[in-house]
């Protein structure tokens, strides 16, 4: 069980920052208060209860990590945008552990 919890919530940082490097888009699936007290620059606001409903957004982008506050949502927006057929969607986590490599 311990392993399946790791493999949910883990992102390799390699990829993260190489990923950051060739212009990934970065989407913070926080709620609007929690983007506006800190984010990473550059990075997009859409609500985990928006991710679904504003995919078509998305489709313009070669690569996508997903943050939030503690990697719990952002793994539930991967699993949302997957199930809508996006295959570029990278979990990276609490936005702070992404934003080291930005």
């Amino acid at each position: 069980m311990l392993s399946l919890f790791k493999n949910l919530f883990k992102s390799n940082s390699a990829d993260l920052g190489q990923l950051i490097k060739e212009g990934a888009a970065i989407i913070d699936v926080r709620t609007t208060g929690e983007f506006a007290s800190g984010h990473i620059k550059g990075s997009i606001n859409i609500p985990l209860d928006q991710i679904g409903s504003q995919s078509e957004k998305l489709k313009k982008h070669k690569q996508i990590i997903v943050c939030c506050r503690s990697g719990n949502r952002s793994g539930q927006a991967k699993r949302v945008l997957e199930a809508k057929g996006f295959g570029n969607i990278t979990n990276g986590g609490n936005w702070q552990n992404v934003n080291k490599y930005k």
